[in-house]
């Protein structure tokens, strides 16, 4: 079976889809056959590797994996290749997505469901979550059961991540399911009072769980550009071995 991980926090704008990129990356750099599912309707996973033409088209998509369940089956035919790893990408129908799964059976299964064809394909499958906790966030906390929660060194951090964590409680009492945290990525580190003071809180609410610091790189944003994680991107960069520290812990298991 896969080893599956979802990117989540209901607080937009803090870096989870390029946490999500790179992981992926990461994974595929240690040789792992690996899956990126984009599960945001906005798509920006979808286009910063540069599939913007699946966004927009007419064929299967992953909206119609998620609302019809006869076809399921079908998921193959929606993943395309990449130069790192495999992507299933997300469609601009899925901003229909929620309101139409509000009635549908196993709403918050549909996720589950799909993955189950892939896991003899895949060693790794990292779902990049929508920044809600609507019907989507809830599939691919399911689908997972492990969850990489991206977070910047602000207060507004903190209400965002109470409310994750209570909503995964939730989740798992409902459905009766252990939803693993992996850890923290605080995003976009710079030197100052505010980022240390928010690193601390971070690690004293937080002890039990692996903080990974990822600081502010202008690389992370020309491999975006670029159409790649960091590590198909022309320029290196320090922040490299952190996303490998990632992919090594996530091996471990």
């Amino acid at each position: 079976m896969a080893y599956r991980l979802t990117v989540a926090n209901e607080k937009g704008g803090v870096g989870k889809t390029t946490t999500a990129i790179n992981i992926a990356g990461a994974l595929a750099d240690h040789g792992h056959e690996v899956l990126f599912v984009d599960l945001d309707a906005q798509g920006n996973g979808t286009i910063g590797l540069d599939l913007d033409t699946a966004y927009t088209d007419d064929e299967l998509s992953l909206y119609d994996i998620l609302i019809d369940l006869d076809e399921q089956q079908k998921i193959d035919a929606v993943i395309r290749s990449d130069e790192e790893f495999d992507v299933l990408p997300a469609h601009v129908d899925m901003f229909n997505a929620e309101s139409e799964l509000q009635t549908a059976m196993r709403a918050r299964e549909r996720l589950w469901m799909a993955l189950d064809e892939l896991d003899a394909k895949y060693a790794y499958i990292i779902v990049d979550a929508p920044p809600s906790l609507g019907l989507l966030t809830d599939n691919a906390l399911l689908a997972c059961r492990n969850v990489l929660i991206p977070a910047l060194p602000e207060e507004a951090s903190q209400h965002a991540l109470d409310i994750l964590f209570s909503h995964i409680d939730t989740l798992e009492d409902g459905y009766g399911v252990d939803i693993d945290t992996v850890g923290l990525v605080a995003n976009r580190i710079e030197v100052d009072g505010e980022t240390d003071r928010m690193l601390e809180w971070f690690g004293a609410q937080y002890e039990s769980l692996p903080i990974w610091k990822i600081r502010n790189r202008v690389v992370l944003k020309r491999a975006w550009a670029n159409g790649t994680s960091v590590f198909a991107h022309s320029e290196t960069t320090d922040m490299e071995e952190r996303f490998h520290a990632i992919a090594a812990h996530l091996e471990q298991g």
